[in-house]
């Protein structure tokens, strides 16, 4: 749990006080996709990648901290199962309050990756989770950029719930989901939280 701090004059002296922000209230919707689902979704998804790259050889994947880290080992194994070629993987550590999640913080913070391959010339294919504002994303970029220059980054994500602030747009999209700004897409993976499914809950406060 993450919050801002708020000052408290003391004399003469201005003392940092930790707030508390709370996490909203949730009530689940319904269950957008099961965990075969999520699989055939990966299936579709790295065929679609092969049909649209050029050159294997150059194909690379970097999975935003936490749930595009699976995303991203998933589609590198079920291509590498297709092609008979690994697919190097990197992590990008991005840490922020997530924009489905909470408003407490507006600029996403970025810190350490683990890229340990070259960059440059690269084929990129950046993966998340969910693609909402468009605000992670960008800082994504960014981040991204101090590592080299790929010949071209494009974006898979799989679930694309809409109200973009950025233009920002994915190539890949598992799947879209009309939602309203009180609704929130919860992805869950076996690797992170023990059980796999995507559901659509509800703030209720």
């Amino acid at each position: 749990m993450r919050g801002r701090r708020k000052t408290c004059r003391r004399g003469n002296r201005a003392t940092l006080i930790p707030t508390i922000s709370r996490m909203p209230a949730t009530r689940e919707k319904r269950q957008l996709m099961t965990a075969s689902e999520i699989d055939r979704t990966l299936v579709r998804l790295a065929h679609e990648i092969l049909e649209k790259t050029d050159s294997i050889e150059q194909l690379a994947f970097i999975g935003i901290r936490r749930r595009g880290v699976p995303l991203a080992q998933r589609l590198a194994a079920k291509i590498e199962a297709l092609e008979a070629r690994p697919i190097p993987v990197g992590i990008l550590d991005i840490n922020l309050y997530r924009d489905d999640l909470s408003t407490v913080s507006q600029q996403p913070v970025v810190n350490a990756t683990e890229i340990n391959f070259p960059v440059t010339g690269k084929d990129i294919i950046l993966i998340d989770d969910v693609l909402y504002t468009g605000r992670t994303i960008r800082a994504a970029l960014d981040a991204l950029f101090d590592h080299g220059r790929p010949a071209r980054v494009q974006l898979l994500v799989l679930i694309d719930r809409g109200h973009r602030e950025l233009p920002i747009e994915a190539r890949y999209v598992g799947r879209n989901v009309q939602t309203t700004d009180l609704e929130i897409i919860e992805v869950k993976f076996n690797e992170i939280d023990g059980t796999e499914k995507v559901l659509l809950v509800e703030r209720v406060d």
